[in-house]
């Protein structure tokens, strides 16, 4: 398990599956989401404790990054939170990536659009649809007005949309580089500030990609 120390909002994650993907906990100290749980519900569960788990934050459909999700909701009776585009990939286990692999099924209990707010405990996360990797990729980014450490950066979780110096894939189903390029103008409006919690690879900043992925894409 690794911790974050400088967000608005407390954050600790785990490194989980084939592709070694984030899984992220975040909490106000009152409630707990938990980002794109990809596997292994027993490592989640024990890395959550005794903390209850409120909501479980899908940014996208892919296998690798729902795998566990039904598990946990069974075991926690934890919200799931998707957008309300790729929805339908994760309620039905359909195949993704092109590999054949079938997804274990999971409801979606809150299907979002962009610029909903998803109130979390005193946490507000705004939703930012952010299609390319996939039809319904989105991002969610809180101000620190509405985190737990008003003195902390502000925080987005980018999914698969934005990484450490590079973007997500285009070339799976559903996915298109005239909607990422479009996707990466919304987000390179954020404060440079910004902590970018992707779904692989290493924690960033808007300001950092900004020299990096945003001068090349957006």
């Amino acid at each position: 398990m690794y911790k974050v120390n400088k967000g608005c909002v407390d954050i600790e994650f785990l490194v989980l599956g084939m592709l070694s993907n984030n899984t992220y906990l975040i909490s106000d100290g009152t409630a707990t989401l938990i980002v794109d749980p990809s596997c292994h519900a027993d490592e989640i569960l024990e890395a959550l404790g005794n903390r209850k788990l409120d909501v479980i934050v899908l940014t996208h459909g892919h296998y690798d990054h729902v795998g566990a999700a039904n598990e946990l909701r069974e075991a926690t009776g934890a919200t799931v939170i998707a957008s309300a585009i790729d929805a339908p990939m994760i309620e039905s286990g359909s195949p993704a990536l092109g590999s054949g692999r079938k997804m274990p099924p999971c409801p979606v209990d809150s299907k979002v659009e962009d610029g909903d707010i998803v109130e979390i405990g005193s946490m507000a996360w705004k939703v930012v649809l952010t299609p390319g990797h996939t039809k319904g990729s989105m991002c969610l980014f809180i101000d620190p007005r509405f985190g737990n450490n008003p003195e902390g950066s502000p925080v987005l979780i980018s999914g698969d949309t934005l990484f450490c110096a590079s973007i997500g894939r285009t070339d799976f189903e559903g996915g298109s580089m005239d909607d990422m390029r479009a996707s990466l103008k919304r987000l390179a409006v954020l404060p440079d500030e910004t902590l970018v919690l992707p779904g692989h690879n290493d924690l960033t900043t808007i300001g950092a990609e900004r020299r990096r992925v945003f001068a090349q894409f957006a």
